[in-house]
């Protein structure tokens, strides 16, 4: 259960970042207190320095702002950009000119590291590859920083306002994550660096690729006070925890890495009989937004520049659906992430938010793959969350575009580009099948399809993995 070696422990260095978040959430406190206006202002400024420091740099902003006029810059003034331009651009894009791809590709490839610090001093982490490619993004301490106070100040908001403090020290404090864990992505790097910085702090992580009574048998054992995973994994442990089979009383649990519905939220809180924190949040920007009591998420504005664009990049309307969504991470100045292309499409609130949140308030339509439920041999449904049999093919195969789609209670079909095909195709095969096996489902058939990866057709993205109960794109 523990999932990292013993931390290295630096006093001075803790100090010093302790202070910066709690003067960093002092100061989001106060300016959002004045009102969206101070939070507009606010993110201006921070707006004016990056675009001044990107340009400085970056040469990949330098060169790519080239014909922009000199002097401080809107960004309705500045290019959109992409993943793939910028991972195809890695060196040029850090301002740390000490950063290397080469140095950075050979740091990612022991996952031993997963939590440490490379060069000494950056966070490292990657995203999913939806689009083909997987995103690589270094963050500097006071991005690390401002990502800590936003939390904190969320920590201390509305939906904890119930929170049973007195259950959660009578447990110890003690708090677990189940998530991907087998490579550098952002939650189990971000858990694994607080645990490592603050080994006094009682926290453990369960791989989401375990079979779910291994879960629960972990979970019943630890008795965490604090919960957090993907919407999809605590929809499951809730009826786990229907079913009696899990048997644990959180103060609170935490959710992000995939769309939360209001039905799915309500459940999950009946379930365990405490307040859920739903957090928007991307390895391009590890904080977005935060859900409220009234349903919406509400975006860190002061922090966070988030554009709703319609197909042809213009501002889409409060009420209307975007197609996509542009982000600014005001907080990370080593690795600017400018106007950048998330994919996600986000609807703004046309009014202020019933909660009072002086922030504006979004509904998301992010990742939202289907939990698989295939049948064992003995009939029994065996339920798989995507991100669990996403990570195996991303991890296993090495492969970051594909589908997973069920045929039948035991028939599933992987759809890979061609190329994927020929080169790895029999590897993911192999890996799924493996990781059926290794949840009691080693009968369910596991086929390579002769058709590559379909959009939704009702909004061009991407699922990864399609249920029968999906439409089938």
């Amino acid at each position: 259960m523990p999932d990292c070696p013993p931390p290295s422990f630096d006093p001075l260095r803790l100090a010093v970042q302790q202070w910066n978040v709690g003067a960093l959430a002092a100061q989001t406190l106060w300016t959002r207190g004045l009102g969206s206006e101070a939070v507009a202002a606010s993110a201006r400024q921070r707006w004016v320095r990056l675009a001044h420091h990107a340009r400085t740099h970056s040469p990949f902003y330098r060169k790519r702002w080239r014909h922009l006029p000199a002097g401080a810059l809107a960004p309705a003034d500045v290019p959109v950009v992409t993943k793939d331009e910028l991972m195809a651009s890695f060196d040029d894009w850090c301002t740390d000119r000490a950063i290397a791809w080469r140095d950075v590709a050979a740091f990612l490839a022991a996952r031993a590291h997963i939590g440490e610090r490379f060069l000494g001093k950056y966070l490292v982490w990657t995203s999913s590859g939806t689009s083909g490619r997987p995103g690589v993004f270094v963050q500097d301490d006071a991005a690390l920083a401002a990502y800590d106070a936003v939390v904190s100040v969320q920590l201390g908001g509305a939906t904890l306002a119930g929170c049973d403090w007195t259950a959660a020290i009578g447990h110890g404090g003690r708090a677990a994550l189940v998530a991907a864990d087998c490579d550098h992505f952002a939650s189990i790097v971000s858990w694994r660096r607080v645990a490592r910085g603050k080994p006094w702090l009682a926290m453990t992580s369960f791989a989401v690729t375990l079979p779910v009574g291994a879960i629960v048998a972990g979970l019943n054992a630890y008795q965490p006070a604090f919960l957090a995973g993907y919407p999809t994994v605590l929809a499951l442990l809730a009826a786990e925890q229907r079913a009696g089979r899990l048997a644990i009383r959180p103060a609170a649990l935490w959710a992000g890495g995939e769309v939360l519905s209001p039905a799915a939220r309500a459940a999950i809180e009946q379930a365990f009989g405490c307040p859920l924190v739903n957090e928007y949040g991307a390895s391009e920007c590890l904080t977005i937004g935060y859900g409220c009591p009234a349903g919406w998420l509400h975006v860190n504005a002061d922090w966070v520049l988030l554009e709703p664009v319609d197909a042809d990049g213009r501002a889409t309307p409060p009420g209307e659906l975007s197609h996509t969504v542009l982000v600014t991470n005001l907080a990370n100045a080593v690795q600017p992430v400018i106007r950048y292309d998330l994919g996600d499409r986000v609807r703004v609130a046309p009014a202020r938010c019933p909660c009072g949140d002086p922030l504006p308030a979004i509904q998301v339509e992010g990742r939202c793959d289907d939990v698989l439920a295939l049948a064992a041999r003995d009939g029994t449904l065996v339920r798989l969350v995507p991100l669990a049999l996403a990570t195996v093919v991303e991890t296993q195969a090495r492969l970051h575009r594909f589908q997973i789609v069920q045929r039948g209670a035991d028939r599933v079909q992987l759809r890979l580009a061609a190329a994927d095909r020929a080169r790895a195709g029999a590897q993911a095969v192999a890996a799924l099948r493996g990781y059926f096996a290794r949840q009691g489902l080693a009968n369910v058939r596991v086929t390579l399809a002769r058709d590559e990866p379909q959009l939704d057709p009702r909004d061009g993205k991407l699922r990864q993995v399609v249920g029968r109960k999906g439409s089938d794109p």
